[in-house]
């Protein structure tokens, strides 16, 4: 039989592109409903630029898997017409499980899917032993689980600081901690059975900002966390910068100029050694701030008025200002966010550190979206960035 022009002349595209496709127009309608929710179906087909049809079909598969729901009764546009029915990121039934490992401690945190953070739990290391701080963990969130019986878990996010490898869920280094090649997918999924997801903690909070805080909008955008540890986090267009094994982002023994303080790989003057938290709470130990190790307590008594810890947040908050101005001469982003204690508690940190910068880029800045609960929301957000990417592979057993 003779093929006639109308016939197709190329194979049908195979099944697993449409599988794919249908993954990604997934995620871009529930990544409008997260951002514009309640929303209207009409309405995510004009953002997306999705057929009515498709929406409605990805809105009804969505509320199946229990990722969003309607969220009010029908409305008509001047009381004329079909009624349009807006849906919204559904809160009420599940929740990720967030775990960030930290120096002197862990925190453990249940979250909604709108990153808002239910209930958290801090765990202070009895030891640092890899296996024991990944138990008490997991056994942290069970409790918390046990106390939301109402909620189903999709999955558990965790982060932390140092050499994180996404892609093999396993802590590379983490030298405070002395952990080395840890395999945390493997271990905190045997303990709760969850689906688990591992990145650094820097990387986690740009995903967070990028969902659900200040830098949604932005082109690009550079994340600094300053804690014990010092890394940063880069995005372009949505995609956060990983590299190989996950290696960006390790700027701990980048030189900070006028930097003074010796630092262990023994070189003067590294970022981590002039800005991490065991400097500010040594020099706080020696200007009799302080007796302790805890950054809080300084940041208590410059609250309380005492003139030598609002002198030590403000340089410190200085010096950040210009590690921000080194990377950003580098990076050149739209936005840049900051996690530090000082920036995010008090105006006049903020203001020292803007005023580092410059003028040019001073309104650029800000400090973190998530200032009383930014470890929690580091952990969960690992989970929740899995899931706005692709949300139905992320609940395959309700496909």
């Amino acid at each position: 039989m003779l093929r006639t022009a109308a016939a197709p002349l190329v194979p049908p595209v195979p099944r697993v592109a449409d599988s794919d496709r249908r993954r990604t127009s997934a995620s871009v309608v529930l990544r409008s409903v997260l951002a514009h929710g309640p929303v209207a179906r009409s309405t995510i087909a004009r953002l997306t630029g999705l057929s009515p049809a498709s929406v409605t079909d990805h809105c009804a598969r969505l509320a199946r898997l229990g990722l969003i729901r309607e969220a009010a009764a029908p409305l008509r546009s001047g009381g004329v017409g079909r009624p349009h029915v807006p849906v919204d990121v559904d809160r009420t039934r599940l929740v990720v499980g967030g775990v960030h490992v930290a120096v002197p401690y862990t925190t453990v945190a249940l979250l909604d899917l709108r990153g808002r953070v239910l209930a958290e739990r801090r765990l202070r290391h009895e030891a640092t032993e890899p296996s024991r701080v990944l138990e008490r963990a997991a056994g942290g969130l069970a409790a918390l689980l046990d106390r939301a019986a109402d909620s189903r878990p999709l999955g558990v996010g965790f982060a932390a600081g140092g050499w994180v490898d996404r892609e093999a869920g396993t802590v590379v280094e983490h030298a405070p901690l002395g952990w080395r090649e840890v395999p945390v997918r493997t271990v905190l999924r045997a303990h709760t059975g969850l689906p688990v997801h591992v990145d650094g903690h820097a990387r986690a909070l740009a995903n967070a900002e990028r969902l659900f805080g200040r830098a949604g909008g932005g082109r690009s955008a550079l994340h600094l966390f300053v804690g014990n540890l010092v890394d940063a986090a880069f995005a372009t267009h949505d995609e956060v910068h990983h590299g190989p094994r996950s290696q960006a982002g390790a700027i701990a023994h980048l030189p900070l100029a006028g930097g003074t303080e010796p630092c262990e790989c023994g070189r003067v003057g590294c970022l981590q050694a002039e800005l991490g938290e065991r400097t500010l709470c040594r020099r706080a130990r020696e200007a009799g701030v302080t007796d302790g190790t805890d950054p809080v307590r300084v940041l208590d008594a410059a609250a309380d008025g005492h003139p030598v810890a609002v002198r030590l947040l403000v340089e410190r908050a200085r010096r950040v200002g210009r590690a921000v101005g080194l990377l950003t001469d580098v990076l050149n982003p739209e936005n840049v966010v900051v996690t530090e204690l000082g920036v995010v508690h008090r105006p006049d940190c903020l203001a020292a550190l803007r005023a580092e910068v410059g003028d040019a880029r001073a309104a650029t800045v800000a400090p973190t979206s998530f200032p009383d609960s930014v470890l929690a929301v580091a952990g969960g957000s690992v989970a929740l960035d899995v899931l706005y990417r692709d949300p139905l592979g992320a609940s395959p057993e309700l496909n």
